[in-house]
């Protein structure tokens, strides 16, 4: 499946918000793997991100398990350069731009960038902000950065508003996989007023009341995962919320 970034473009253009499922190849396996596919089967996100911060599994076997099942766009979720598939419809470029590592900035990309030219995978360039979530997250570890305070939200501004103006065609604000909190709604909905490009949030969203206030805010795409690897049948329920606050939405 290809133009992933134009079904986003479309959606956030009719005020349609986005569920992405997060999968982490290292722990989605065996039986947690069937108890997720058990449920995608029940119904389906908008898409599925593939990846993670350190990654010792196949990112090639889950697509291929996730792509014999379901029919869902699998965008790569990458941590580094090695987490790469031909078989995902299309990747997250990401570019840690609220750190100052190098590496994650641009060195990883320099490394990728003639194999996924070749490839012919569909690039969708990202703008990768870290916000504080209460706890050190994995990412903010292996990148060796840290996190923008949480009520910094002129520093969250200038960092989103900057990855635009460098051309990123969307912004990805990371609270960590199981952060004690999401990003601010504040936070949010102070980016959205400034910038013109989707917004995607994840990390400390475990309850559909706060998926609520993220889209309340002004996400376009709201990004769950560490939770469904704990309780994968609560995917059903995120799934059919984002059903139910579209409809609402179009209703109004």
């Amino acid at each position: 499946m290809k133009n992933v970034y134009e079904k986003i473009l479309f959606n956030r253009k009719n005020n349609h918000k986005m569920l992405a499922i997060l999968l982490d190849p290292d722990q989605c396996q065996g039986s947690l793997l069937s108890a997720i596919l058990d449920a995608l089967k029940k119904g389906i996100p908008d898409f599925i991100f593939v990846g993670g911060s350190h990654i010792n599994s196949s990112v090639d076997n889950l697509i291929a398990a996730l792509k014999k099942e379901i029919e869902v766009p699998i965008v790569l979720f990458p941590g580094n350069a090695s987490q790469f598939s031909q078989e995902a419809d299309a990747l997250l470029y990401l570019s840690l731009i609220s750190g100052r590592n190098a590496e994650y900035l641009i060195g990883q990309h320099v490394i990728s960038s003639f194999a996924i030219k070749q490839s012919g995978i569909e690039v969708i360039s990202t703008a990768y902000v870290l916000i504080d979530g209460g706890k050190v997250s994995a990412v903010e570890y292996m990148s060796n950065t840290r996190s923008i305070p949480r009520e910094k939200k002129e520093i969250v501004v200038s960092t989103a508003l900057a990855g635009e103006l460098l051309g990123m065609q969307m912004i990805y604000f990371e609270a960590g996989s199981g952060a004690i909190f999401p990003v601010p709604k504040e936070v949010i909905s102070y980016v959205k007023s400034f910038t013109s490009i989707p917004i995607a949030v994840g990390g400390g969203i475990q309850t559909t009341e706060k998926l609520k206030e993220c889209f309340d805010a002004g996400a376009d795409i709201a990004v769950v995962g560490n939770l469904f690897e704990i309780y994968p049948d609560k995917i059903q329920d995120f799934i059919y919320f984002t059903h139910q606050y579209n409809e609402k939405t179009t209703l109004v």
